[in-house]
């Protein structure tokens, strides 16, 4: 079968330097999670905290819990979630829709499922320089026939930030951010480009495809890709079937990091003052103390 090219050329192509694969966990309340990132062999890909494919049932879910000092990015694959804070904000995203959440100072929250059956995303987890973690809480949603879409030569991409095939999100990342959900047609042979100083890295999710150079191996779904050095992404899908894999890169914060769970601070010192707001209910925890969310209301909680 011929390979059909894409337009744009890489120079220096990424090799892959390491691959994961994401083994189901429990999360949340009875949620299953594949996590490559935030787990113990890759505990941070700066500026990335953790990447999960999360899939959960009724009533199943992630209840009312916390964070500070990064953002969330959710992205559905199927099915629908209802996500509702201590502040009000309240809806529900569906197959293909975005929610891309900035914590800031502080948040409580709840994700549920809000459909029949089993509900399927990735969430992303992007930390936030130490001159940004204590800024208002703020979301960009967007609805999934709101995310660009572009098809070139057997390649289809939907820009959830960033830029390809010369098509850009409106998405506003604070800290530097691309997110591409690419699908290649059985001949398909992606150059992506990538800022050079940006960590980058693939999570495959259907197909299989050959990333970095030619010779190298298939991979199948359910396995991250950390990238080397190099201008951009080459990608194959020599197979007979769909490949579809994100491609996330981000720019290095290059800042020291102090993590317990939700609360993503620079010190010990921050983490220590992040937990006593929390239980004081101060410092942007302040609406915390009486609010509970309707799901956990119905749960008993």
């Amino acid at each position: 079968m011929p390979e059909r090219e894409s337009s744009v050329i890489v120079n220096d192509p990424r090799p892959v330097v390491r691959k994961f694969l994401a083994r189901q966990q429990h999360e949340g309340l009875g949620a299953i999670v594949r996590r490559s990132i935030g787990r113990f062999e890759l505990k941070y890909f700066d500026p990335f905290l953790a990447l999960d494919e999360f899939s959960v049932t009724a009533p199943a879910g992630f209840p009312d819990h916390p964070h500070r000092g990064f953002e969330t990015v959710t992205y559905m694959l199927q099915g629908a979630v209802t996500h509702e804070d201590f502040e009000g904000h309240k809806g529900t995203i569906q197959a293909g829709d975005l929610q891309w959440m900035t914590a800031g100072k502080g948040i409580v929250h709840s994700e549920m499922p809000a459909a029949q059956g089993t509900q399927k995303g990735l969430q992303l987890w992007i930390n936030l320089s130490s001159k940004h973690k204590m800024i208002e809480p703020r979301y960009q949603e967007m609805l999934s026939k709101d995310i660009a879409e572009v098809e070139k030569d057997g390649i289809k991409v939907r820009v959830i930030a960033g830029d390809a095939l010369g098509t850009k999100s409106p998405i506003y990342t604070r800290t530097p951010t691309m997110y591409l959900d690419f699908t290649l047609k059985p001949g398909a042979h992606l150059q992506q480009p990538i800022p050079v100083s940006w960590n980058s890295f693939v999570y495959v999710l259907e197909g299989e495809g050959i990333f970095g150079s030619s010779k190298f191996s298939p991979v199948t779904a359910h396995h991250l890709l950390l990238l080397g050095s190099g201008d951009g992404l080459e990608a194959w899908n020599k197979s007979s079937k769909p490949l579809r894999f994100i491609l996330v890169g981000g720019e290095p914060l290059g800042e020291p990091l102090a993590q317990l769970g939700p609360f993503v601070m620079n010190t010990q010192e921050e983490i220590n003052q992040t937990i006593d707001d929390f239980d004081n209910y101060t410092n942007g925890f302040e609406k915390a103390r009486h609010w509970r969310s309707e799901a956990a209301t119905n749960l008993g909680f």
